[in-house]
């Protein structure tokens, strides 16, 4: 149940090995989070998305398929925006010349990098916060400005929750996409991600799977049972929910054990908002602006058009602006033009030339599970893929651990729990 990335993945390999495979699939597209719409003739994502050169899993699905000449690494510049400046962030001197920060304080911020390398065992890292774990190495100053911001932007009023493995980790994957300069390099397929989900999806087809979209599943009985949203009823030998805890949650409710529902349960998430432009011209030569200003909705401006070239979208220039927030929040509320008209004054305050006939079209997306909240002590919250129901397995992004969620481990969970049925071993 579910044809994101550890869904697709998972068919792929059970498909190949001769196993008879059935996804189902609420959206009208594979895909999940990476799923896309029409600029022009080309499928963009929702949610911006890109792979680091050290993403080995997702590579290692493309090359199999034959399609290691579709990715394409490109070198990108991060930024920074502070008290109504930019900063350049993508390299060792840009750090330096960091004025923001006394002198002392930018040489403590770079022993972030030495800290993150010299953590050899993720779980003595559980039992702090990201607050205490960067506050301990960079100080208060450089964690004010720089990171307290970014934790906020991301978090909101979970930001002092978060442990400091998720944060470590996030700096030791971007850390291991540098090139010998110090220059972050990122990667991209041809074509969007559309290209490569739909790819997946003619080989499980090719070998004998059915995807079933715009056809949800409602609830999991006994036996291995499903009733889908278009009110069938099938039964399985296995059932693989790949779905976020809490829509899983209300699916095996009839099945499920109270001291279970309340297991999967304890793990929380956030939504988030996206706001993408399609402009008529560029805002900045920055592929991504962390935004360090509390005032401002949107903890990162991306213009993806200074990653993918506005070629591949008609000339359009695309920027995504990201507000991750529970969804009791109002702005994940608002209408569309709603979320347009609340984000634009920010915008030209920032960029004070930006005039609103720049704007050829805008999309607003919003996605209640985006994030998972790792907390501290996260690894005893997991639930494991086997469940107390016969045959009902879950393998999910809340639980891919001490790595955060995103496709490169989605492909690596679906791949992993694909050999072990295939091996019987699940």
């Amino acid at each position: 149940m579910g044809a994101g990335y550890t869904g697709l993945t998972l068919g792929y390999y059970l498909a190949k090995a001769g196993h008879e495979v059935t996804l189902f699939e609420k959206d009208n597209q594979v895909g999940g989070l990476a799923g896309t719409f029409k600029v022009g003739n080309t499928e963009l994502e929702k949610f911006y998305h890109h792979w680091f050169t050290n993403d080995e899993h997702i590579m290692g699905l493309i090359k199999e398929l034959g399609l290691e000449a579709d990715i394409m690494i490109r070198p990108t510049r991060t930024g920074m925006y502070y008290a109504n400046n930019f900063f350049k962030l993508s390299s060792p001197l840009d750090l330096l010349k960091f004025k923001p920060l006394p002198f002392i304080s930018r040489i403590r911020l770079g022993f972030v990098v030495l800290a993150v390398r010299m953590v050899k065992d993720w779980r003595k890292l559980e039992s702090k916060t990201a607050v205490e774990w960067l506050k301990g190495i960079c100080g208060e100053k450089a964690y004010q400005v720089v990171w307290e911001p970014l934790l906020k932007g991301k978090f909101g009023r979970y930001a002092e929750q978060i442990s400091a493995v998720w944060f470590w980790n996030k700096l030791k994957l971007r850390g291991g996409s540098r090139g010998e300069k110090g220059a972050e390099n990122l990667a991209y397929f041809k074509g969007g991600f559309a290209q490569l989900a739909n790819k997946v999806k003619e080989e499980i087809n090719a070998n004998g799977g059915i995807i079933h979209l715009n056809c949800g599943v409602e609830k999991v009985v006994e036996n291995q049972t499903i009733y889908t949203e278009n009110g069938e009823q099938i039964q399985f030998d296995k059932i693989i929910l790949t779905a976020p805890l809490p829509i899983i949650s209300k699916m095996i409710a009839d099945i499920a054990t109270p001291d279970y529902l309340t297991q999967i349960n304890k793990i929380n998430y956030i939504g988030n908002v996206c706001l993408v432009l399609q402009l008529d011209r560029s805002l900045s030569e920055i592929y991504w602006l962390n935004v360090n200003d509390p005032d401002f909705p949107f903890v990162g401006i991306i213009e993806h058009t200074n990653f993918e070239p506005t070629e591949s979208y008609d000339g359009k220039h695309i920027v995504y602006m990201s507000k991750y927030l529970p969804t009791d929040e109002a702005m994940y509320k608002m209408a569309d033009k709603a979320v347009l008209d609340y984000a634009l004054p920010y915008i030209k305050r920032m960029f004070p030339k930006f005039e609103d006939d720049w704007i050829t079209d805008y999309h607003v997306w919003r996605e209640a599970y985006s994030q998972p909240l790792v907390e501290k002590h996260y690894s005893q919250l997991i639930p494991a893929w086997e469940t107390p129901m016969d045959g009902v397995y879950i393998n999910t992004m809340a639980q891919i651990y001490p790595e955060d969620r995103g496709t490169n481990y989605a492909v690596r969970e679906g791949k992993k729990m694909a050999m072990e049925i295939i091996d019987g071993r699940l």
